[in-house]
């Protein structure tokens, strides 16, 4: 009796669902473009997702905070580097690229708080000369005389 082999091409296979069932056997759905690891059935899973952690991780190393261009920058690559790798959905990045984009927004704003001097008041500023002829009026017109005032009620 001569005992069959299973096919290693159809086995090892690297376009199939890398999920192992609890008997030890692999998946033989073959993979997503969405997501090249897993079937759309396995995708899902929450023991396929990546890690929340260490995307996170990834994402804010050795950035402190926020406020220069170039830490924004680098953000964004690293963003875009966990996006083409599949690790982290086009939405979750979408909405992380729109708050960077407002954080960048902000920046001149905060550069031109940080760079300005204080408001100056003047308190003591002269009033206007109000005993001094008006400019549009003609000097040979006499003016009306105290008497003919009118008074304001």
């Amino acid at each position: 009796m001569s005992q069959q082999t299973a096919n290693s091409r159809f086995i090892n296979n690297s376009a199939r669902c890398t999920h192992f069932y609890p008997n030890g056997r692999r998946c033989r759905l073959t993979a997503t473009n969405a997501n090249p690891n897993f079937c759309p059935a396995h995708a899902p899973l929450p023991g396929n997702q990546p890690d929340a952690a260490e995307i996170a991780s990834t994402l804010t190393v050795n950035l402190d905070d926020f406020t220069s261009a170039a830490q924004i920058n680098d953000f964004l690559s690293r963003l875009l580097l966990l996006l083409a790798q599949d690790k982290i959905s086009t939405r979750r990045a979408a909405v992380l690229a729109y708050i960077t984009n407002q954080l960048l927004r902000t920046l001149p704003a905060i550069a031109k708080e940080e760079n300005s001097e204080g408001t100056t008041i003047i308190f003591d500023m002269p009033g206007p000369d109000r005993d001094r002829q008006a400019p549009d009026q003609n000097p040979m017109q006499p003016t009306a005389s105290p008497s003919h005032a009118t008074v304001p009620a």
